[in-house]
Parts: C-alpha cells; structure tokens; sequence
C-alpha cells in the first residue's frame, strides 16, 4: 500500500511516496557482475556442487541460500543481520536465479547443516578453480596470517598473539596469496593461539603438493614466523626457493656485529644496503644464505622521533624491515636480516621482501572491507566456511574489475561506488525487461563506457566461442584481466584457445 507523506526541507515542502512493492535496487551495476558470472559458469558450478541438503518441502532453495550470502558480501556486509538490508531488492535476485532473498536465519542454518569436511572439499575446488590457470606462468606466493578478534564465548575463542586487541580472545587466519595479483589461494581459520608458522603448514604443504610441479610457485616469501628451520626444510623438500625474514635472536645480533666494520656493503634500494653472508643457528641443519640489510636513521630530532615510532609499530608494518639499531663511525643503523635459498643479488633479495608489504593491503582490505572480521558464529566450522566465501567471492570480483581497470588493483571502498552501487529500477512491456540505472558516482560516464566494454568482450566469448568449454572461457576470461601480469599473452594459447582468439 503507498502512503504520502509531506516532509519540510530546504528547498520548501515535498511530497515523499512510500513504493515497499517497486522493482528497485541500491546495487543498480550489478547486472554487469551477473552476467560476468553466468558467462563464465563459475557461480552455476558452485551452487550446482554446493553439498547443502535440505529434506523440509518448506527449506529454501540452495541457489537462493548461496545467492543471498553473495549479494550480502558483495555489498559489503559483516553481520548476518545485515542480510536483512537486500531482502527488498526487487532486481538482482532475479537476475541470479533465485526465487527470493533468504533470512538471515534461514542462512545460519544451512551452513551449520553442512559437514565440515564436505565444506573443505567443496570450497577449496572452487577457490582453486578461480586461480588456478594463472600458475602456469612464473608467480610468488604469499604466505602470512592475521588476527580476527572475538567478543563472544566462541569455539576456539583463544588468547594468543592480538597486537590490535591484547588480552583478548581470537581467531587468526592463516592465508596464502598470489603475490601482486591480490588473489587468495586459501585460507584456514584456526584457535587464536595457533598463530605460528607450524600451525599453518600442514595446509600450506597439501596445497602446494597438490598442483602440478610446473604450477608451483617460484618461491615463497613470509615474514619472521616463517624463519624457521622447519619451514625452510619443508620448501627445500620440495625444491621451492624462499625469502623469509629472521627473528633478532641473540646470534643472530652477533652476526650484524661481525659486520659493522665490513667495507663490502652494496647498495639495496631505497637507502638500504645488504652484505651477503652465511649462518647457521642452533636448530638448523645446514648453513644457508642470508642477507643482512641496513639503513641509516634520520639524524635530526623531528627524524628520531619518526623512525622510533615507526619502529615501536605491530610486527605487520613488514614492509619497512625494522630490525635492531646499531651505530657505525657515528652513523645508528637499522638492521634486518633475511634467509633465503635464491641466488639472486643483494638488491632483488631485498625488493622480493619489500614488495610483500603488498601482502598487508590484502588483509587490510579483507578484514576492513570485506569480511573477514565478521560473519562470527559460535562454532569454528561456518566461520571457515563464510571466510572462505569471502576470499571467492573477493577473488571473482578482482577479476571483474581487472576486466575494466585492467591495469591496477581497485579495492572495495573505490570499486564498489564505481561499479556496484547505483539505483536500478526494472521495467516490463511486450516480454521486454529493461532495467534503468542512475549512478551518483562523478565518474559514471567513464565506468558506464567501461562496464560496456566489460559486456561486449562477455559477449564475444559466448557468440564466437561458443563451442569452447567453461574452463576455456576461464582462461580468456583470465587473460583480459590480468593482461598487464601476463604481458597480453593467452593463458593456454593452443588449439581451442588459439582458434577463439584468431
């Protein structure tokens, strides 16, 4: 039933009509994003092979259960009661194929009724799908684990490492990323004391040791969790090279001593400069490489100041590799050291590590604005299992914005207003729908130009390769958005991909 009311603003008296019943939508570009999905089949595969069972005649649909967890995440959500903001949305779930919006209830229950290792098996060949033709080209891996904190009394709600919240129970998450690229290989939810290294490389090693020896990484790279003797063994086993960054244990410290007076430093960009040298701690097999890293502090007061903040910053600040400080003919050092089995030279050692600090900016725009920092439950299963959702359904949404900005990542709090939010308002006459769009964004004309693009190269693939397969569509679909990593070549270019793209 519509109502009026009169509402008085600045510009003098209105009249405000309530429509509960109109086909409207706040996620007006996301019509866009659907047809991305029905093009490339990945999100019919995922519900088709969702292990979801209801017996109820009265249980919703699978489809519109996993449909309304993706437009949850999508727009941003944290909380299960947030889902209650997109059951009036009276467009896109059409448009995905479901009958309705499901409650947040009805959410919760079914992903408690799924067991956990169907869960695993089901997730994981789905974030696996989503990535895996980009390994067969040369890529670095990622591997860190962040923190989530718990306000509840929830399963596996541990004290343990919190630099944000201390004394606080936790979950951490242990992640595993495409270097550069900004796309998950998985990610494992664990008690809040289990934040080390050891924890994680169980499934760190059933990873890698699933893929094919050409699709393995050129090496790993993680920050002083993974310095260990352990860690180190296990990538040696497997002839994958690594760069990990070493805690400032007592020998380690005699070893930067050793070399103050060395004449044979070589510059390392960015100010730093490295010497490289060999080391063996208590604990470790054999000697290995290392590379020692200094920078010179600022010595001006207000530069002091900086840089003793900087170094008094959480462990997650990676990317400046503050270690301990050391003075040198009057000249106080900062130090950092690092293992590595790579014969490269001093200077790309120590950009490989820098150029982790990228790493931080996934779990910043994770936890921040995904989310990884909510959907919690009492149980540890359905928090693994929304985790997981978030880094696919984070994964398929990179892709589809490469495919318009292909030449720079664009996080959610920019590529949502861009592409996602705006007013949509469907309309039906003579078996026609239409929907209208109106973008407040001041770049609406250019993303309008750019998401028309994104649709017409859709449409090439399913009209000029129509006879080709979902995974063949993948890796064009591939290609286009990452074709500044890959340097405009074709993922696959042979027989079926080379006739598509002759």
């Amino acid at each position: 039933m519509e109502t009026v009311t009169s509402v008085d603003t600045f510009a003098g008296k209105i009249q405000v009509k309530w429509v509960p019943e109109a086909a409207v939508s706040s996620l007006g570009l996301m019509p866009f994003f659907i047809e991305f999905l029905k093009t490339s089949g990945r999100f019919d595969a995922w519900v088709e092979e969702c292990p979801l069972q209801y017996t109820s005649p009265n249980a919703p649909r699978k489809r519109d259960v996993l449909g309304t967890i993706l437009l949850s995440v999508l727009s941003g959500h944290w909380r299960y009661a947030h889902m209650n903001a997109i059951r009036g949305d009276g467009v896109n779930p059409e448009l995905l194929g479901m009958t309705k919006v499901a409650s947040e209830d009805s959410v919760r229950r079914a992903l408690i009724g799924i067991q956990e290792e169907d869960s695993d098996q089901w997730m994981k060949r789905h974030l696996r799908a989503s990535y895996e033709p980009l390994l067969e080209e040369p890529w670095a891996l990622d591997v860190d684990s962040t923190v989530k904190p718990l306000y509840g009394h929830q399963e596996d709600a541990k004290l343990g490492y919190n630099p944000s919240k201390p004394g606080r129970p936790s979950h951490v998450y242990h992640s595993y990323f495409i270097a550069n690229l900004r796309v998950v290989l998985e990610v494992e939810v664990q008690a809040g004391n289990q934040t080390a290294s050891s924890f994680a490389q169980p499934e760190l090693w059933a990873l890698l040791d699933g893929l094919e020896e050409k699709s393995r990484p050129a090496f790993l790279r993680g920050d002083c969790n993974w310095g260990t003797e352990r860690a180190m063994e296990g990538a040696e086993q497997r002839k994958i090279a690594y760069v990990f960054k070493l805690k400032q244990t007592a020998n380690v410290k005699k070893l930067i001593e050793r070399l103050f007076g060395n004449d044979e430093w070589v510059d390392a960009g960015q100010q730093w400069q490295g010497l490289s040298t060999e080391l063996r701690l208590s604990g470790w097999s054999k000697m290995r490489r290392v590379v020692v890293l200094r920078r010179p502090l600022r010595q001006d007061g207000a530069g002091e100041a900086e840089d003793r903040k900087k170094r008094e910053r959480k462990s997650a600040q990676q990317l400046t590799l503050d270690l301990p400080q050391a003075t040198h003919w009057g000249v106080r050092y900062e130090y950092a050291v690092l293992v590595t089995s790579m014969p490269d030279e001093v200077r790309t050692i120590a950009q490989h590590y820098r150029d982790r600090g990228d790493s931080e900016n996934n779990f910043d725009e994770l936890k921040n604005q995904w989310a990884w920092s909510g959907f919690t439950t009492h149980d540890r299963k359905r928090c693994q299992i929304m985790a997981r959702i978030t880094a696919l359904v984070y994964n398929w949404w990179t892709i589809f914005m490469r495919l318009g900005i292909p030449d720079k990542h664009a996080e959610a709090v920019t590529s949502r207003p861009l592409a996602l939010y705006g007013i949509a308002r469907r309309t039906r006459h003579s078996n026609q729908t239409t929907v209208e769009v109106t973008s407040t964004h001041s770049k609406a004309g250019l993303m309008a130009q750019a998401l028309t693009n994104v649709s017409a190269f859709l449409k090439r693939i399913k009209t000029t390769a129509e006879q080709l397969t979902l995974e063949v569509r993948w890796r064009l679909i591939l290609s286009a958005a990452f074709q500044a990593f890959l340097r405009g070549k074709v993922l696959g270019s042979t027989g079926q991909l080379a006739q598509a793209t002759g």
